[in-house]
């Protein structure tokens, strides 16, 4: 079955840096789209970033976009989140997600814990 194990998430001080990581399993990672959504305390999901299946095209929400960078290594099914110049407004439950075959624009339900960053000075 699908597993996605996401890591990397932490305490940061504003301005700082992270890098999240999603090991991926239990499918063709290379054949789907992937992404990344997050959630605030009391606030429902936001998407924060969608990447193609050969990475040639990536996309992002106005939120995170000139800070935030998604990549993918289909070598070792693994979907990464670089997370720079972060704010207090980025603290969240990072999830990633994998899209639906062939599409761009609709993802499946997070499955896996999510990890959390906590940007906080």
């Amino acid at each position: 079955q699908v597993q996605l194990v996401e890591s990397g998430g932490g305490l940061v001080q504003p301005g700082g840096s992270l890098r999240l990581s999603c090991a991926a399993s239990g499918f063709t990672f290379s054949n789907y789209g992937m992404g990344w959504v997050r959630q605030a305390p009391g606030k429902g999901l936001e998407w924060i970033s969608h990447i193609g299946s050969g990475s040639s095209s990536t996309r992002y929400a106005d939120s995170v976009k000139g800070r935030f960078t998604i990549s993918r290594d289909n070598a070792k099914n693994t979907l990464f989140l670089q997370m720079n110049s972060l704010k207090p407004e980025d603290t969240a439950v990072y999830f990633c997600v994998k899209y639906k075959r062939w599409s761009s624009s609709t993802y499946e339900p997070p499955s896996g814990q999510g990890t959390q960053v906590t940007v906080s000075s």
